[in-house]
């Protein structure tokens, strides 16, 4: 059977390719950001690729929030030096705005899931280095009445195709929601804390203990949903917490995400 799956593959290339253009003829490709018609499938336009604010360094070597200027390797930034998070880094993607909003948004409740690929593609930059055989990614959980009412984890979504694009292991069973919570949205930092608090736990026989989590979300606000996850790993005995996302709120924009 092998054997065949082998012969056939050639034969379903050379079929893609020549009805490629037919398929882009009748459904062409689109702007994830806008709608606009695009050259190729996940590519952005120009108006949308010169709207988005790319993170990365320089940043804060705890939160990820972007620097002025280079200030030396490990330098935090004033919050996390005067309360630290419990994860050891956390990257984005994007800063958020109108079009890192609309591509999540369009994930999480428009059902676009092929998103969760270009989302993974541009996050993959962002894993952090080290042996990746001691790496472990997970994603932040649902509770399961609201998995059924979506129909999917959004996370997890991301999560699977970075680790088809990385090659790190994948555990989407590591945590999960003990209880229901309020949606975070129009709460401030303080009530996203409460509202968080208690809501994760690991699963019995879920063994994290040395490895390095890389901790998957979509969006990163006030950072109250990380930390509770975070939390709940190191106590499982991960060596590390590591979150990464599509986009986060600077802390001048956190209210606009809201």
């Amino acid at each position: 059977q092998g054997g065949v799956i082998a012969m056939l593959a050639p034969l379903r290339q050379g079929l893609r390719a020549v009805l490629r253009p037919a398929i882009d003829y009748a459904l062409p490709p689109r702007c994830p950001g806008c709608g606009a018609i695009v050259g190729q499938d996940h590519a952005f336009c120009l108006d949308c690729w010169g709207s988005m604010h790319f993170l990365g360094p320089p940043c804060c070597a705890r939160c990820g929030v972007p620097f002025a200027h280079e200030q030396g390797e490990g330098a935090q930034c004033g919050a996390c030096l005067a309360d630290p998070p419990p994860y050891d880094s956390a990257r984005a993607v994007l800063a958020y705005g109108d079009v890192a909003r609309t591509v999540a948004l369009r994930l999480k409740y428009g059902r676009r899931i092929g998103l969760a690929r270009l989302i993974a593609a541009q996050m993959a930059r962002h894993v952090p280095p080290g042996n990746r055989a001691a790496m472990l990614i997970v994603p932040v959980p649902l509770h399961r009445w609201r998995l059924w009412w979506r129909g999917f984890n959004q996370a997890a979504l991301i999560a699977d195709h970075l680790a088809r694009l990385t090659g790190i292991a994948i555990d989407k069973d590591t945590l999960r929601r003990a209880r229901r919570t309020q949606p975070l949205r129009g709460m401030n930092p303080t009530e996203r804390r409460r509202a968080v608090q208690g809501a994760f736990a690991q699963r019995a026989g879920q063994a994290v203990h040395g490895q390095a989590i890389l901790l998957i979300d979509d969006v990163h606000t006030s950072g109250a949903t990380a930390s509770a996850c975070a939390t709940m790993l190191k106590r499982g005995g991960a060596a590390s917490v590591h979150l990464l996302c599509w986009a986060r709120a600077l802390p001048r924009d956190q209210a606009a995400a809201d």
